[in-house]
């Protein structure tokens, strides 16, 4: 060969070490995935690697080389920033050739001037490469660094016209400049990038263990979302790990990841890009996600597009965000981005955040501003934000609650202005502690000229905050403020000439705030209305107006339809199932209680900040239903739950343990549990009339139980005055104190039809049938006994039957006209069994079968595999046959019987087979 061939045009030698295949690191994993992509897109004429500095391009090509796997001789060559001449490219083109012995004619020449090359040189080695015997793969590593259009033209011509002879591989941060749409287009390049090199956890866990490491998986997992995969941020991690005592500490601490690379970033990145780029950088590090616009308001530039742009073309650690004008940097890169804007200057984050607060606000996007103003300590501007765009009830509710309630509870204490005092009410409500709240709302006092958005912020807060304010003395409590809703159009406010015109109904005062209120803004947050028709619900169960209550959150659930109305959704459910299953409306209670069961694992809502009312509502149906076992595990759920700062729904839980202790004759416990209501910090009076009035009513059943009717009374003297379900208790309480007279007239006072609830309704005709029998019209009592079944069975009630004391059974054992009740009551109904037979059981809440209160509630669906299990079963098949029926093994099956068991809320595979059968699953 000739010896100028191996001259660089300057007359210089080449260098050698350029083409020379990078050595494949220690540790290294083999990454067959990629090596196999690498192995097809090398069948065609063009593979392209690209992705950032550091995310195993070269290694991979080495690697690849390495493995043996090319379908040629490969011929390397690291193309250098001093290569972007096109005569000094070819020569070392043709240079890697010779290096790597795969001989090219000698006519082929070589390029006699650095600036430029003569095009039939490119014409003579593209017929040279055509004729080859076997294919050829030229990897060119680090194209980037040419830069000159002129060098990839030729390149173009040299692929096009080589033929299947030449495999070419090009290895780069950026795209190369051929044109690659073309490609695409013939289905002629593979290419490989960012999200292909990225480790899996897999290949992170294989990595470490190459390292000598045992990581756990939760180290395998942090390491792999910090680094987002990438290869050389896993492989200094690693390194740092092998030097650190406690490595599975390093792994789960950002900033021990950030430390092990900062400085391979500070070299390879942020150094390598111009001041101005540079400067944006730093800049924005502030920023989660940036817009070009943001950047520019930050920089005080317009070149925020153009640099975004091409740092995303670099691939310098920053990537576009799906379709938006958004953009994001790697996690890693924008730590050591802020750590840069820290020392360089430290005095510049808090005018920063201000800027880009002020940014996002006129840009619609209210919590992210929130969150910078805080990040720059302007509270009041941060509250003020909240107030001033209505949005204090997405600290409540929405896919925003959270984060604006964690971002407001570091707020500090006492900051003057109503702004702060609102959001810092707000905040406390998020978390439940509405005395709290109120605290907060004595000190927002806007004055006669306060905007209607501040006005309504704090009437809102106060209905949520305090519902039995405003519940009046008179008629024209929040009872009488609006029907139901009337499908959400609001009547508007007007002064109330009842007596108690002097009371403030907050209900009435949010409406009249809502007409204040720019129509477009209150548009855009449909949870103001949502929240006030569920503190509307809230205050009217507080002051026993049950029945409003319930069309109230009704109402409410109509208004929640968004994802900024889920967790009021959410807890109107549980709220709304209580109410039902209180007025023993067990079949809505049940759907309205799993339904929000539902809703809080589909929407996350953390275990801390779950209502029990859900739980105590499910155990409350169970317990009507009488089926006390799975009452208890109800009542155990709710009870898990945290009830200190919900007097209500603990008031409820005490009734229900109390329910439980007294039917298992337990009756100093019944009494000691109703003992055991959390007093709130506003004392005994914040439970409402509801709560007081229910733990009255429990109290007279524990005492009549134990033959203490003077004590029943005494207990109801306590409770608060109103309501159907007192009057039935006193009733009760006369009766058994010999006053039978006083008891009808009780009875008789009660109002007919739809305002009295089932649950009390079916007690009212029990004690009116107990009266008769006393008596001595056993005929009578017999029927009216029968009209209390027919009451009660639609809704599943059996537990006042059950309740009622030996006269019941003793009339159901001697009344000929009874055997329907009695089999009802003992679960044997005929109708069951028809229905069964037929197969329509009436599952939809209505009419009168009761094929869906034969059986305990079912929370949890049984599974296919569960069903296959429970038919073997039901053909007395053992537990070793099921498996071999099934495939399985004999611990599976025995693992999904216990499981059936549980859902069914029995312990034996016959009680299993028979309430399957009950609720046709079989």
């Amino acid at each position: 060969m000739a010896e100028d061939a191996q001259l660089h045009p300057s007359g210089d030698p080449l260098l050698a070490a350029k083409f020379a295949v990078p050595a494949v690191p220690p540790a290294f994993v083999a990454r067959q995935r990629l090596l196999d992509r690498l192995t097809e897109g090398a069948q065609g004429p063009l593979t392209v690697i690209t992705g950032p500095a550091g995310a195993g391009k070269t290694t991979l090509a080495a690697s690849w080389r390495e493995a043996d796997l090319a379908p040629g001789p490969v011929v390397w060559l690291t193309v250098e920033s001093d290569d972007n001449a096109p005569g000094v490219f070819w020569a070392y083109v043709l240079g890697a050739f010779r290096y790597h012995r795969v001989p090219l004619p000698d006519g082929v020449g070589s390029p006699s001037s650095a600036d430029n090359v003569d095009h039939s040189l490119i014409v003579r080695l593209a017929s040279a490469l055509a004729q080859l015997p076997e294919p050829v793969v030229l990897v060119l590593d680090g194209l980037e660094h040419t830069g000159v259009h002129d060098i990839a033209a030729e390149l173009d011509f040299v692929l096009s016209h080589a033929g299947p002879s030449l495999r070419l591989v090009l290895i780069g941060r950026v795209d190369p400049a051929l044109p690659l749409h073309r490609y695409r287009a013939e289905a002629r390049v593979c290419e490989i990038r960012r999200s292909e090199l990225a480790f899996t956890q897999r290949e992170t866990a294989q990595l470490l263990r190459c390292h000598g490491l045992a990581p756990s998986q939760e180290s395998v997992g942090a390491l792999t979302d910090r680094t987002q995969g990438w290869a050389a941020g896993l492989r200094l991690c690693a390194l740092a790990m092998q030097r650190n005592e406690d490595a599975e500490h390093f792994a789960q601490s950002f900033a021990a990841s950030q430390n092990a690379v900062a400085d391979y970033l500070t070299a390879e990145v942020l150094a390598a890009q111009p001041e101005a780029t540079q400067d944006l950088l730093i800049r924005t590090s502030i920023l989660s996600h940036v817009h070009p616009g943001l950047a520019d308001a930050l920089t005080g530039r317009d070149d925020g597009e153009r640099i975004l742009g091409r740092l995303v073309r670099d691939n310098a650690f920053v990537e576009p965000i799906g379709d938006t004008s958004w953009y994001r940097c790697h996690p890693l890169f924008a730590e050591v981005l802020r750590a840069h804007l820290r020392s360089r200057s430290p005095a510049l984050g808090a005018p920063l955040h201000r800027e880009a607060a002020r940014w996002l606000d006129g840009h619609d996007r209210l919590t992210e501003a929130i969150e910078h103003a805080a990040a720059a300590d302007d509270w009041p501007y941060a509250a003020g934000l909240l107030v001033d765009r209505l949005a204090a009830g997405r600290l409540l509710t929405g896919p925003d609650s959270h984060r604006l309630e964690r971002l407001f509870s570091a707020m500090p204490d006492g900051l003057p202005g109503t702004a702060p005092a609102l959001a810092a009410a707000a905040c406390a409500l998020a978390r439940g502690d509405a005395a709290a709240g109120r605290k907060h709302l004595a000190g927002a006092r806007p004055g006669a000229d306060a905007a209607p958005e501040s006005l309504l912020t704090r009437a809102l807060l106060r209905l949520l905050t305090d519902p039995g304010t405003g519940t009046g003395t008179g008629t024209r409590g929040p009872r009488a403020s609006a029907s139901a809703e009337d499908g959400g159009d609001r009547e508007p406010a007007a002064a109330d000439p009842g007596p108690d015109r002097g009371t403030p109904d907050p209900d009435r005062e949010v409406r009249a705030l809502m007409d204040r209120v720019d129509r477009d803004r209150l548009a855009r947050h449909p949870e103001i209305e949502a929240l006030r028709r569920y503190g509307r619900g809230r205050a009217l169960l507080a002051a026993g107006h049950r029945s409003e209550a319930r069309e109230a959150f009704a109402a409410a659930l109509d208004a929640a339809t968004d994802e900024q109305t889920w967790t009021v959704r959410y807890h109107c459910l549980g709220a709304l199932a209580l109410a039902e299953a209180a007025d023993g409306l067990l079949r809505t209670a049940e759907t309205h209680a799993r339904d929000g069961l539902k809703a809080a694992e589909e929407h996350g809502i953390p275990v801390d900040r779950r209502t029990a009312r859900c739980h105590l509502a499910l155990a409350s149906v169970a317990a009507d239903r009488g089926d006390l076992t799975a009452a208890g595990r109800y009542l155990a759920a709710a009870r898990a739950q945290p009830l200190v700062r919900d007097v209500p729904a603990a008031a409820e839980a005490a009734v229900l343990r109390s329910r439980l202790e007294l039917a298992h004759g337990r009756a100093a416990a019944a009494l000691s549990a109703l003992d055991e209501v959390p007093v709130s910090a506003d004392g005994p009076a914040a439970a409402g009339a509801e709560a007081a009035g229910r733990i009255a009513v429990a109290r007279c059943s524990v005492h009549l139980g134990r033959g203490d009717p003077a004590a029943a009374l005494a207990a109801l003297g306590e409770a608060p005055p109103g309501g159907p379900a007192l009057t039935v208790a006193s009733a009760a309480a006369r009766l058994a104190a010999g006053d039978g007279g006083q008891a009808r007239r009780l009875l008789a006072g009660l109002p007919g039809g739809d305002p009295v609830p089932p649950a009390v309704r079916v007690r009212a005709q029990l004690l009116e049938a107990h009266l008769t029998a006393v008596e001595g019209d056993g005929a009578k009592a017999a029927a009216l006994v029968a009209v209390a079944v027919r009451t009660a069975r639609p809704h599943g009630l059996r537990a006042p039957f059950t309740e009622a004391g030996p006269w019941l059974r003793h009339l159901l054992s001697r009344a000929s006209g009874l055997a329907d009740a009695r089999a009802w009551l003992t679960d044997r109904s005929a109708d069951v069994e028809k229905q069964a037979g037929r197969g329509t059981g009436n599952g939809s809440g209505s009419g009168t079968g009761d094929t869906a209160d034969a059986v305990p509630l079912l929370v949890e669906q049984l599974s296919p595999r569960e069903r296959d299990v429970l038919r073997c079963a039901a053909e007395m098949m053992s537990t070793d046959e099921i498996a071999a029926e099934l495939f399985l093994s004999v611990n599976t099956v025995k693992t999904h019987l216990k499981s059936v068991y549980r859902k069914l809320s029995v312990s034996r595979r016959s009680e299993a087979v028979r309430r399957a059968r009950d609720a046709g699953l079989l």
